[in-house]
């Protein structure tokens, strides 16, 4: 079954582009990285169309088909978020967050716990994370450090800085070059460049949650994981947000980087399948 694919208007008269697989069943809503967007997410729902879930994904703003919000705007991720959760008429929802959309999911978990159903972070992002209160301090490491700095040139070209957010990102620093290959490459290659030539600011939306001092608060059942190929440097991270949650054996995903949605749909699928009913 082909999505729907809709534009819902926020409240500044901004237009959020969303996909949906509409059926019966519970509704999960899929938060993308921050080096992808919404079509990151095709590959899982396909997986799961054949539970009767009523799945979503959205652009945020500056990426994919949403455009960037414009400088006078206050709005929010989570604002937006609800925005398209109440004029699809969901009630409670299953957030699925790879990234930046786990820190918007753990943001949304924590000012409107009565519409969470639960929460699956992928190698989640926390708002207001830092290294100050814990006993390791964040390094980039040999394999990750460069290829940030390629990444981030502003004289590289934007397919040098693909290139490299792509090895980073998609493959994993210490994985070679290209262990992701077909579709899954030319998607995020494609994705990428749009990102880069809207170059939205990464501040933009925040919501003032502050949730890495909160989440002990967390009332939902969370599912914290990432892939055993993801950065090095950020490891630490990951183990620690799941300690706050108080989540108890990890789960880290086999053979997989920072986007196991792109590369192994079937295993987030299932990952959620177990979590939605």
């Amino acid at each position: 079954m082909n999505p729907q694919h809709l534009l819902v208007e926020a409240s500044d008269g901004s237009q959020l582009a969303v996909s949906r697989w509409q059926a019966p069943g519970p509704a999960i809503v899929f938060l993308h990285a921050g080096v992808a967007d919404r079509r990151s997410w095709i590959a899982v729902a396909a997986e799961l169309q054949g539970d009767g879930f009523d799945l979503v994904a959205y652009d945020r703003r500056g990426y994919g088909d949403t455009p960037a919000a414009a400088e006078s705007s206050s709005f929010t991720h989570v604002e937006d978020l609800f925005t398209i959760i109440d004029n699809l008429g969901l009630e409670r929802v299953l957030l699925v967050g790879n990234s930046m959309g786990g820190a918007v999911a753990l943001d949304t978990a924590l000012m409107h716990p009565d519409r969470v159903k639960g929460l699956v972070i992928i190698g989640a992002a926390v708002s207001g994370m830092t290294d100050e209160d814990t006993p390791f301090d964040w390094q980039p490491d040999d394999a990750s450090g460069p290829l940030m700095a390629r990444a981030d040139d502003p004289k590289a070209t934007d397919d040098d800085r693909i290139r490299a957010l792509a090895h980073l990102w998609l493959d994993g620093p210490r994985a070679a070059e290209g262990r992701v290959a077909g579709e899954a490459r030319d998607l995020f290659n494609a994705m990428n460049r749009k990102i880069l030539a809207v170059a939205a600011p990464d501040s933009a939306g925040s919501s003032g949650t502050d949730a890495w001092t909160r989440l002990g608060e967390v009332s939902v059942p969370v599912l914290c994981t990432w892939g055993d190929l993801d950065l090095p440097c950020d490891v630490p991270f990951y183990e620690e947000t799941a300690r706050r949650i108080g989540q108890g054996a990890v789960q880290v995903l086999p053979e997989v980087a920072h986007l196991p949605g792109l590369e192994k749909p079937a295993l987030i699928a299932e990952l959620v399948r177990e979590r939605a009913r």
